[in-house]
């Protein structure tokens, strides 16, 4: 994408968390480590069940005294209440952002524009808020966290076009990318079939954190068995949820999808067997690849 466009994300909402313990408080809740948020650096994490299955996806950056955390804006009350939860005693306030909007900023320059490089997670603040470079993958583009009301007018007037929710949405799909419960199953999704590892969302270093027994556990002992990946659809559109076959034999489940591409989360045996092609779904036939940032285990 050449010019510099921006998106309003409207599935993404902002919390603040803040209070003098707000750094410890959430180091032992979320999959990164906290110890790298800064007001020049976010991170992707995520909160998971005790059980070590997937809740929420978050991006997290410190602004002034607060933490600034993206979430699901359908599921962000939830969130507080999560969170709120957690505090006991800790020196923490938790509270939603209202004032603040998510944008997607795209195209070449777009992190010149905010004196950004290439690094993810590189951040900066702007205009009342916080710019970053997408902490997963730096070719996702960034990420803005500004006021709501002024937020689109200063970034028109940094030489950004508004832009259609389709072109950020498959931007991120043919990236492989997941946003939230869209591709992640709410207690059933496991982080490392979704590439949580590769896209810098845990950290295996950090210490203790909820749900860090079944992350750690699916990483050294080899279960990966399955991985969410892009697929070109010829067809009509399957529904998230949908089963991929390969021939007779169940092979994964549709996720999202936009025009003509999804993801899926398709077994890897299947997925070798013929190079992610011969797929279905649905009236669809699927062809899936590896995204080119992930790392796959070799086949048995």
């Amino acid at each position: 994408m050449s010019d510099k466009v921006f998106v309003r994300l409207e599935q993404r909402a902002v919390l603040e968390v803040g209070g003098e313990d707000r750094r410890t408080f959430l180091q032992g809740l979320v999959s990164n480590d906290m110890n790298k948020v800064a007001g020049d650096r976010a991170v992707f994490t995520a909160l998971l069940t005790p059980q070590g299955k997937f809740l929420y996806d978050l991006f997290v950056v410190e602004l002034g005294e607060v933490f600034l955390i993206e979430a699901e804006a359908a599921r962000i009350e939830e969130l507080r209440k999560k969170l709120s939860m957690y505090k006991l005693r800790s020196k923490v306030s938790v509270g939603a952002a209202a004032n603040m909007a998510v944008f997607a900023l795209l195209g070449e320059g777009a992190a010149a524009a905010f004196d950004l490089g290439s690094e993810a997670g590189a951040a900066t603040e702007f205009a009342g808020g916080t710019v970053f470079v997408d902490p997963r993958l730096a070719e996702a583009g960034l990420r803005a966290l500004l006021p709501a009301d002024g937020g689109p007018r200063v970034l028109e007037a940094n030489d950004f076009k508004p832009a259609p929710f389709e072109a950020w949405d498959q931007a991120r799909i043919r990236l492989g990318l997941p946003d939230g419960s869209r591709d992640l199953e709410v207690e059933k999704a496991i982080l490392l079939e979704n590439g949580f590892e590769e896209l810098n969302g845990v950290d295996f270093n950090k210490g203790c954190y909820m749900g860090q027994e079944l992350t750690a556990r699916t990483k050294y002992r080899g279960l990966v068995k399955k991985r969410l990946m892009p697929v070109s659809i010829d067809g009509p559109v399957p529904a998230p949820g949908t089963p991929i076959l390969l021939g007779e034999v169940e092979a994964g489940e549709m996720r999202s999808a936009s025009g003509a591409s999804g993801l899926a989360l398709v077994r890897l045996e299947q997925f070798r067997a013929q190079g992610g092609a011969g797929l279905s779904a649905g009236g669809a036939t699927l062809i899936a690849a590896r995204p080119k940032w992930a790392v796959f285990p070799e086949g048995e």
